[in-house]
């Protein structure tokens, strides 16, 4: 019988379908292999490189930058601060590093601000510009509110005053920034909140001061007499002490308000260091010496010739030439009927009239109180510290 021979599917015209997987397989293998070995190598692609993109700042943020740009320029570093002292194994004087501050710029004339703590005692003074440093002189001090001011002689274009805002407008809640050097690093930003109003801190002179601003922005040795400002980069204060038992930011700072500043500081420079106010023309008794007697209020010890004490009949303490006390001096209790504790609660109650004002002086006399109206004279209230 004849039957037809099979060629095998090699030699045959076509390809059986059951071979096609394994010849796609065998190429692909080739592929690869002259891919990775042959003369026609195929490059690899390359690698992925993340694109450097610029770091996305936010509209609060930059106005941050922008008023620390700008303020910056005010703040200075008072450095190198010295006492005269003798040496401790030598009679002769030698210059004893007091201490770093801060301050700003406050006019063109080179008028510096900063706290009465961090130039107390000085014998000389630094001050650090970005173009180089200047030696300072003392204009003047008043003490009862942690203010001195101080002048160098700087180029005009070097001197740039700072933007002065208003305190008395001000919230609990509002932004608060510091700027200043503490520990010596020049140039610090610290940023946050005006936590409360119309704090009390003591001055070195004993005295309260009152209205302080206190804030949660970190304030540490050597931030002391920069400043603080408000969110519209104008000064709103002049950070001053910190409540702290380690001696760094707890975040509890006080700066003394710009307006207590605009008052007296003005006063300094026009007065060559002199400070005046509307007052009485009285001197008081000791407060230790009132307080040891039991005495609440203010007691004059003596009263000017003419002043506004005499002319509102007010009479001070007469003492006989053997030391006797012949008689004791008026006790001024209240001021437009608010009380009055002690001296430094009468000078606060009169730092708020000017010269000229009419008050009206409640005071014990013979255990007897008496209603008097006085016109408020101008007084010195204090110069220089030494």
């Amino acid at each position: 019988m004849n039957s037809k021979k099979t060629r095998p599917a090699w030699n045959s015209g076509r390809i059986h379908s059951s071979a096609l997987p394994c010849i796609l397989a065998a190429i692909g293998v080739g592929f690869l292999f002259g891919a990775c070995f042959g003369r026609g190598r195929v490059p690899l692609p390359p690698p992925v490189v993340a694109q450097e993109t610029s770091t996305p700042v936010l509209a609060a943020e930059r106005q941050v930058v922008e008023i620390f740009r700008q303020a910056s320029k005010s703040v200075v570093f008072i450095s190198n601060n010295t006492v005269v002292r003798r040496g401790p194994f030598s009679r002769n004087l030698q210059e004893v590093p007091q201490g770093t501050g801060s301050g700003f710029v406050w006019d063109k004339r080179g008028h510096i601000i900063t706290n009465y703590h961090v130039v107390r005692g000085a014998s000389s003074i630094r001050v650090k510009l970005a173009d180089g440093i200047y030696q300072a002189k003392r204009v003047g001090v008043f003490v009862d509110k942690e203010l001195a001011v101080i002048q160098i002689e700087a180029p005009a274009e070097q001197l740039h005053p700072i933007k002065l805002g208003r305190s008395s407008d001000l919230e609990v809640g509002m932004t608060a920034l510091a700027i200043g050097n503490p520990f010596g690093l020049d140039q610090t930003l610290t940023v946050g909140v005006i936590s409360a109003l119309d704090r009390e801190i003591q001055a070195l002179s004993g005295r309260q001061i009152a209205g302080v601003i206190q804030t949660d922005a970190a304030i540490n040795p050597g931030n002391s007499g920069g400043p603080l400002l408000g969110s519209s980069g104008q000064l709103i204060g002049m950070n001053t002490a910190i409540l702290s038992p380690s001696g760094v930011s707890a975040g509890i700072g006080f700066a003394v308000p710009v307006d207590i500043i605009r008052r007296y500081a003005d006063q300094i420079i026009k007065n060559r260091g002199k400070v005046q106010g509307a007052g009485l023309g009285i001197a008081t008794v000791p407060d230790s010496w009132a307080k040891y007697h039991g005495i609440r209020g203010a007691m004059i010890d003596f009263v000017a010739p003419r002043s506004a004490a005499e002319k509102a009949g007010l009479r001070g303490t007469r003492v006989r030439a053997d030391g006797e006390v012949e008689q004791l001096g008026d006790i001024v209790t209240a001021v437009n009927g608010k009380e009055v504790t002690d001296l430094n609660g009468l000078r606060d109650l009169l730092e708020h009239y000017a010269v000229g004002d009419e008050v009206e002086l409640t005071y014990i006399r013979d255990n007897r109180a008496t209603k008097t109206r006085a016109k408020l004279q101008q007084i010195e209230l204090q110069g220089e510290d030494e």
